[in-house]
């Protein structure tokens, strides 16, 4: 139970996202070409206009203050924005935007394509670097695009793979930040079930199916290409809306900590082995790991420092990051638990102890201790 509950997401997320390419590349062969430029794109289009739309107002109707959700939300308008443009123009001027019939696309339409493609990667940079995204590197971003776009029209020799490559270039670069998100958590948080990179990655798997796609639109002559890269927009446009709205976004938790904290200064007044006994007398005592939402902000209640050297602090005293130097407590607190008082569940530990889940808690017992709780036990 514990294994499928860990997976289960994932599996999920991946018979989904494979019965929507499979069932969206099955369908298109039984579709006459000429119903595709003139009924099946403009509808689909339509589809993902209002769903933009739609999961935009959602969207914004529930920012509270979270940067991610501001990005997302006029991500979503943007796509709305665009595909709108191009149901307007199929409606009352006889001519698509983007004629997904013809042998190759325009320089223009390669243009919009990549624009649309790089705001699809404004959400995931906020979730994995919060606080970096800002709009002068936004602008650093799209400029050599347009520049690639630019050199399109006056070279002898055609751009239009490179151009249609760079979104993938910015998503590969954007993978590589997914260790350093994981280890910055590690480093604040003592519990990562709501800050887990998972979600983002599967999030981008998407994107890179969409561009996956989008290129087979710049090759391909088939009036079928653009049929399964609707269905995967419309996929993707639900699923961030869903991701956005539900995940909790572990920045503005510690803007928020650091702003109720008066007490912080900049540089250390102890020995480190004062601050070390300080610290350790502080958790056996008060046991402040019990709390499921304990962060390394709230170290700063017994030592004055910044959390740039809390977090130093903990790497040098205890050679580890702070998620584990907490859950070492809590393991060592469920064994004392298990020992003096066998007839409590597991369930019962795990919630003492400061888990949110008696799976996270035996999934965290087990690499700590390299057993089970009930082998432990046992």
């Amino acid at each position: 139970m514990t294994i499928f509950t860990h997976y289960k997401y994932e599996l999920c997320f991946a018979v989904i996202l494979t019965a929507t390419v499979a069932l969206s590349m099955w369908a298109s062969r039984f579709i006459p070409g000429e119903y595709f430029d003139g009924a099946i794109t403009p509808i689909l289009m339509s589809a993902s206009t209002a769903i933009a739309f739609c999961c935009a107002w959602i969207t914004f109707r529930h920012t509270e203050g979270d940067r991610a959700r501001l990005v997302w939300g006029w991500t979503l308008v943007l796509w709305g924005v665009l595909d709108g443009i191009y149901v307007v123009s199929w409606l009352f001027m006889g001519k698509p935007v983007m004629n997904m019939g013809a042998y190759k696309l325009t320089t223009m339409e390669l243009a919009l394509g990549n624009l649309l493609g790089w705001s699809l990667l404004l959400f995931p940079t906020e979730a994995l670097r919060p606080g970096w995204m800002n709009p002068r590197r936004a602008m650093y971003q799209v400029l050599p695009m347009f520049a690639l776009v630019a050199l399109d029209y006056f070279l002898p020799f055609s751009l239009r793979i490179i151009i249609a490559l760079y979104p993938a270039f910015l998503l590969a670069l954007l993978f590589t930040h997914i260790r350093e998100y994981k280890i910055w958590c590690e480093d604040n948080f003592s519990s990562l079930e709501d800050f887990d990179e998972k979600s983002v990655m599967r999030y981008m798997c998407i994107g890179l199916l969409v561009g996956a796609e989008y290129l087979n639109i710049c090759v391909s002559h088939s009036p079928a290409r653009g049929f399964t890269q609707q269905w995967l927009v419309i996929f993707a446009l639900t699923y961030g809306t869903d991701l956005v709205l539900f995940r909790r976004d572990p920045w503005e938790q510690i803007l928020q900590s650091i702003k109720n904290n008066t007490s912080e200064e900049e540089n250390q007044t102890q020995p480190n082995e004062e601050y070390r006994r300080t610290l350790e007398e502080w958790m056996e005592k008060e046991k402040p790991y019990r709390n499921p939402d304990f962060k390394l902000v709230d170290l700063q209640s017994v030592l004055p420092m910044n959390r740039t050297y809390l977090s130093q602090f903990i790497h040098a005293e205890y050679d580890c990051s702070f998620y584990l130097f907490v859950n070492r407590y809590r393991i060592e607190e469920a064994k004392r638990l298990m020992s003096e008082n066998p007839e409590l569940k597991m369930a019962d530990i795990s919630s003492c102890c400061g888990f949110s889940s008696p799976s996270v808690f035996s999934r965290t017992f087990m690499t700590i201790t390299g057993q089970s709780p009930s082998e432990w036990d046992k």
